[in-house]
């Protein structure tokens, strides 16, 4: 039997039938992997979640994942990318699966397969799903790795849906108009089911398409929402009016802030609580729970504070979403004598429109090219940045020598800030990687 390296080592290069990426190939269609499926007989017996969304679908996942194991629910959650190790994707109780747990469902698959060409995301959403219905997990939380209607994932049925936000990225996949992208990701949502968006109002394409298929569209704002409070302190409030299949409120109050940094963090713990409400009556989950589920929840790399001083901040952002909530949450930190950015991004990203939304917020930017082929140059990247005002601008051979001196000037009240990409932050965690 191949090791989990051997398998991913052959994974990122044999199926190549669709659109060459960072790994493998993307083969946008559900044909194929369904077709799979079925021959496994992957049906899952408990509760599916989906969640899709430009940004904060991660951070909803491990939300979710942390206070339904507070609860005393085994999880299984599925989130792409990995930082550091490729076990990172498919987890069972807040655990990285073993490499020779993920190798051997692997060997399932391919066993399964026949003729059948999956590309390397595909096998890992099989994967995923075989391990946790093997382990037995009593809820499966499942993030979408590509906007959502041809995604691999929507190959299962999520009993709630979820689009955390929409906005422009993967454009040569997904669109180029904020309605196109929509429409994309609300393909997870079925018929009947409670459709999560925190995103009000809605794109038209989303509100439309939930309606068409008789989804239950649940409105942040609308249907559920918070309050910040006194005393790091909030309260999450669920009064459905619009839907189908919920009557009543809930009010649940005195929560505290979530261990996840950065104020957008709030919005998406929201989101979560809502997904709990509409599965309270399968998965019933008490305060209790709520409370040290958002107190121990963790997810690296997004607005992750490190300990000590300077202030060291690592964030995988890299769209202009992404930059505009980082920015937010910049602001709201306290005055910092020196700004240092630690920064690069792939060629395929808007990465004007990212340093402009960023550059007044940086007195200095150090910045190093990815050892990737969609990498752009130090030259490139520097290019980039002073044509949007950047200033101070120095270039370095890679990141962590970019770090490594920032680190060496910084003083205890400086801020460093190492931003752009999964690969940026990767190479600060100790690893190359996808994103």
């Amino acid at each position: 039997m191949k090791t989990l390296s051997q398998w991913l080592a052959h994974l990122e290069t044999a199926y190549t039938g669709g659109t060459a990426h960072s790994h493998g190939s993307i083969d946008l269609g559900l044909e194929r992997v369904r077709a799979v499926k079925e021959r496994m007989g992957l049906q899952p017996p408990c509760p599916v979640i989906v969640v899709a969304g430009t940004n904060g679908k991660g951070s909803v996942c491990a939300f979710l994942e942390s206070i339904y194991r507070a609860a005393g629910f085994k999880t299984g959650m599925l989130t792409s990318p990995h930082i550091l190790r490729y076990n990172e994707r498919i987890c069972v109780n807040g655990q990285p699966a073993a490499d020779e747990t993920i190798a051997a469902s692997f060997e399932r698959i391919e066993a399964a397969r026949g003729d059948t060409a999956l590309t390397y995301f595909e096998f890992n959403t099989l994967a995923a799903v075989d391990i946790f219905r093997r382990t037995e997990t009593d809820v499966m939380i499942l993030e979408v790795g590509l906007g959502g209607r041809l995604d691999a994932v929507n190959i299962f049925d999520g009993d709630v849906a979820v689009v955390t936000s929409v906005d422009l990225d993967h454009q040569a996949f997904l669109g180029d108009t904020v309605e196109q992208v929509a429409f994309e990701k609300a393909g997870v949502f079925r018929a009947g089911k409670p459709a999560v968006c925190a995103q009000n109002p809605p794109p038209e394409s989303l509100r439309r398409h939930a309606e068409a298929i008789g989804a239950d569209l649940l409105l942040a704002g609308r249907d559920f929402g918070f309050s910040k409070l006194e005393q790091q302190q909030w309260s999450f409030h669920f009064h459905p009016e619009h839907s189908l299949l919920f009557s009543g409120s809930r009010n649940r109050n005195a929560l505290p802030f979530p261990a996840l940094r950065g104020g957008y963090q709030l919005g998406n713990a929201a989101c979560a609580l809502a997904v709990l409400e509409c599965l309270n009556a399968r998965l019933p989950v008490d305060i209790g729970a709520i409370k040290r589920g958002l107190l121990l929840v963790s997810h690296p790399g997004r607005f992750q504070v490190l300990p000590g001083h300077p202030l060291t901040i690592l964030d995988v952002g890299h769209n202009p979403h992404a930059a505009r909530a980082l920015r937010r949450s910049l602001m709201a930190l306290p005055f910092a004598e020196k700004r240092l950015a630690v920064f690069s991004m792939l060629a395929d990203k808007d990465i004007d429109t990212v340093v402009s939304l960023l550059q007044d917020q940086f007195d200095e930017w150090l910045v190093a090219p990815l050892p990737l082929p969609r990498g752009l140059s130090a030259e490139a990247l520097r290019q980039h940045l002073e044509a949007t005002g950047a200033a101070n601008v120095r270039l370095f051979a890679s990141v962590g020598e970019a770090y490594r001196a920032a680190l060496s000037e910084a003083g205890e009240n400086d801020r460093i800030v190492v931003f752009g990409s999964f690969h940026t932050v990767a190479e600060v965690m100790g690893a190359p990687q996808q994103e």
